[in-house]
């Protein structure tokens, strides 16, 4: 269920030639690569707003963390089998979201994921598939259906001992939104949160123009595929094309379905266009392990969810409201 987010994916068009200008921060939080944009008058405004950001993803990464043992989340999976935990309001919503998305998703999506046993292994070491045994094995303690909620004490139980939940492929995504809704908050007109290629986006660049975001080709990072405007928005894309495992001609990606114990195949890489970079990061995932043809005709399902996926042929498919510009590369 573990996805790698891709920076590069993204290219950001922005203008500083008006009376306010873009400022921009790259630094690692969450354990991965943050780049935070805002519109401000002047350097020192844009980066008090840029700090506010970074104090409020710091904030969501003790909430959140499950190798920190001091956070509530590794409370949860120590209680696991045990007793339930009495959670924040904060985080019980979130978790009630994240099963819901199950529901939605039909298990492609689960936060129990984090119970998964490591067969699999992408580091190059891999010289045979695991046996089915271990594989069936691997999800034996993963199912949000064992995640108890009680509505009247904020309680969160996991029913199985060594089950655990994690905000992988979630966590980033509720960052972005929630730094992103601090900074409208206090005032800043325009910017973008990008948490490794999960971007919220709100208002616009100081020219009064959408920001811009490039669709790339995931085998050729300096291929730009197409441009899309996003305004008050989110994109996310999931790839596997640095990781992956090829057996009998086919390639396995580090992208495991969390209901079966096997990685997801035929696809490169997801891109969701939606309001949220939570509701995106979760659907980028399950679309890939749902597969291209379920996947599009899942989110043709879902109003306000577009798609686009590359599939291992490297070629291009859409849900059926985006229409892509192609893009010539000079």
């Amino acid at each position: 269920m573990k996805n790698k987010r891709y920076f590069l994916c993204f290219f950001l068009v922005t203008t500083t030639t008006f009376s306010q200008q873009v400022y921009h921060r790259a630094l690692t939080l969450m354990g991965s690569r943050f780049d935070i944009t805002v519109v401000a008058d002047n350097e020192k405004e844009g980066n008090g707003y840029i700090d506010l950001a970074v104090h409020e993803i710091t904030r969501i990464e003790k909430l959140i963390s499950s190798w920190d043992s001091s956070t509530q989340t590794a409370a949860i999976n120590r209680g696991a089998g045990i007793a339930p935990v009495v959670v924040d309001e904060e985080l019980y919503q979130l978790i009630k979201r994240a099963i819901n998305l199950s529901k939605l998703t039909e298990g492609a999506f689960d936060i129990s994921y984090a119970s998964m046993d490591k067969v699999w292994h992408f580091d190059g070491s891999m010289k045979e598939m695991p046996s089915k045994e271990s594989i069936k094995e691997s999800v034996a303690k993963v199912g949000y259906e064992h995640i108890a909620l009680n509505e009247e004490n904020h309680s969160v139980y996991l029913d199985q001992k060594g089950m655990k939940i994690g905000f992988g492929g979630i966590g980033k995504g509720y960052a972005a939104d929630k730094a992103k809704a601090l900074l409208i908050e206090k005032g800043v007109q325009g910017g973008i949160i990008n948490a490794s290629g999960d971007l919220s986006t709100w208002g616009v660049q100081p020219n009064g123009k959408d920001w811009m975001v490039a669709i790339v080709n995931p085998l050729n990072k300096d291929h730009v595929f197409s441009w899309m405007p996003i305004s008050n928005s989110a994109v996310v894309t999931s790839g596997n094309y640095e990781k992956y495992v090829t057996f009998d001609n086919v390639l396995y990606t580090h992208i495991i379905d969390p209901r079966t114990g096997y990685p997801a195949i035929g696809i490169l890489s997801v891109s969701v266009f939606t309001k949220s970079a939570e509701l995106a990061d979760a659907l980028a995932t399950s679309i890939f392990v749902m597969g291209k043809e379920t996947g599009i005709d899942f989110v043709n399902q879902l109003k306000g969810v577009e798609c686009i996926i590359v599939d291992e042929h490297n070629t291009i498919s859409t849900s059926k409201n985006i229409k892509l510009n192609p893009y010539k590369n000079d």
